[in-house]
């Protein structure tokens, strides 16, 4: 097998794995040798070795064999010196906690920085409070909190930031890592009976950046380390910035006390882009691939169609402009509404409007103001039980979810209790005047 090779197939594995999986673990693979079935590759720790080893073991197995290469096993070796781990097995053994801010973190995203996310009305709050943060100086924001759905900038602000600030502050330690990372190294401390060195590690850093966590929910241990970490750094004077893609009091699982320490600080949020939004964000990359895709025109009214159609996610509205770009320098032409039509026609489709059973329990939430997770919870008084059964119905309504579906999203319940619900509201929406007036309003909204 040669570089060539490898380079092939991390292309492949970039498919398989995803593309953060991709930046964290297998683009820092780097290849060394093959021998006798055995495929060699430099990792910066034995950590990550016997992560990839675990996780991505079978796919990197598969894709090498696939490519001709007749290989039986993986090996990972640390380049500074560290003992080259001989099998799987022993390579798990071999595994140390991180030592340095470099290696406890994740690898940032160049293409993420202030000056290509675009600003709206949606994300200005977030915006404009992670360029705070950034700025460095004193601790304004402890923590910052940002929250949003999928593809809404969460993950680019974040990079933004310590981009921002290894510019700013370059001897600064900043650590930033997703919450899943953070709850997987915690456990190998443990095996590895290190814990202080993990203590130590992430509680000297001067920012501490953890992303969606929400992952750590209903992880008691590692919420015991996260909540213990969080007060030694915020006590101390030192920056926090976390993300998570609902408010802290919506995330079930999550503590009460990590809840009340996250609300100390400041909370933004990330709403739906606008079209506005969507569509200067869509004019900025026509921008950035002039340079990659010359000569190739776009129509008039192209984005604007764009922008009105794929509502829903950034990264999908960006992945359909750049669809369009390669389908129309591959067969020299220009971009028009009726090929976008042609050529976007499964990403058009899957981003029609579609309701959500959780965009219902929000809307009801709202509209009755109590809080999503008294709606999705177990208390049964009057305040909670009647706005829950309106949920229910509204998403047997408007959802193409199964009672047993719905039951699950809240809190668990069993689907003969939807189907009281539902029932209920359909005796009372035809003599409560009141109910039949909320229902009509809510259906108006989510179908906006």
């Amino acid at each position: 097998m040669t570089e060539e090779t490898w380079g092939q197939i991390q292309q492949n594995l970039l498919q398989t794995v995803g593309k953060n999986n991709y930046v964290n673990w297998i683009e820092p693979l780097e290849y060394s040798d093959y021998d006798d079935g055995v495929a060699t590759f430099l990792v910066p720790t034995h950590f990550m070795g016997n992560w990839v080893q675990r996780n991505f073991g079978d796919a990197i197995l598969s894709e090498i064999t696939k490519s001709g290469t007749p290989v039986t096993r993986l090996e990972f070796a640390v380049p500074n010196g560290g003992p080259k781990p001989q099998s799987a097995p022993r390579a798990a053994r071999a595994v140390t906690a991180p030592q340095t801010e470099e290696t406890a973190g994740a690898p940032l995203d160049a293409r993420f920085r202030f000056d290509s996310f675009v600003v709206g009305k949606p994300n200005e709050l977030a915006h404009a409070a992670a360029k705070r943060v950034a700025d460095g100086g004193p601790v304004t924001f402890n923590p910052l909190f940002l929250y949003g759905g999928v593809g809404l900038g969460k993950t680019h602000l974040m990079h933004a930031i310590a981009w921002e600030l290894k510019e700013k502050h370059p001897e600064a330690k900043i650590v930033y890592l997703s919450a899943e990372q953070f709850m997987y190294r915690f456990v190998q401390a443990l095996r590895d009976k290190d814990m202080m060195a993990f203590k130590q590690l992430y509680r000297s850093v001067d920012v501490l950046m953890v992303d969606d966590v929400q992952f750590i929910a209903g992880k008691d241990a590692t919420q015991e380390e996260f909540f213990h970490t969080f007060n030694a750094l915020v006590d101390s004077g030192k920056q926090v910035i976390l993300s998570a893609d609902r408010a802290p009091t919506e995330i079930p699982g999550i503590e009460d006390r990590i809840v009340s320490r996250l609300q100390s600080g400041l909370i933004a949020d990330l709403h739906p882009t606008n079209y506005e939004l969507r569509l200067g964000i869509l004019q900025q990359k026509v921008e950035q691939y002039s340079g990659q895709f010359k000569n190739l025109e776009i129509s008039d009214g192209v984005l604007e169609f764009l922008a009105h159609r794929i509502s829903t996610n950034v990264r999908v509205l960006e992945g359909a402009l750049m669809r369009l770009f390669a389908f129309g320098a591959l067969v020299g032409h220009e971009i028009t509404l009726d090929l976008a039509q042609d050529c976007l026609s499964d990403i058009l489709r899957a981003s029609d409007r579609k309701i959500t059973v959780e965009e219902i329990q929000r809307k009801v939430a709202d509209h009755y103001s109590i809080r999503l997770s008294d709606l999705i919870g177990p208390k049964r008084v009057r305040t909670f039980a009647r706005p829950r059964q309106v949920a229910m119905y509204l998403a047997k309504q408007l959802t193409s979810r199964s009672l047993p579906e719905i039951g699950r999203r809240f809190g668990g319940r069993d689907h003969t209790t939807v189907m009281h619900g539902v029932r209920r509201i359909e005796e009372l929406q035809q003599k409560d005047s009141q109910i039949a007036d909320d229902l009509e309003l809510l259906r108006r909204l989510l179908e906006a």
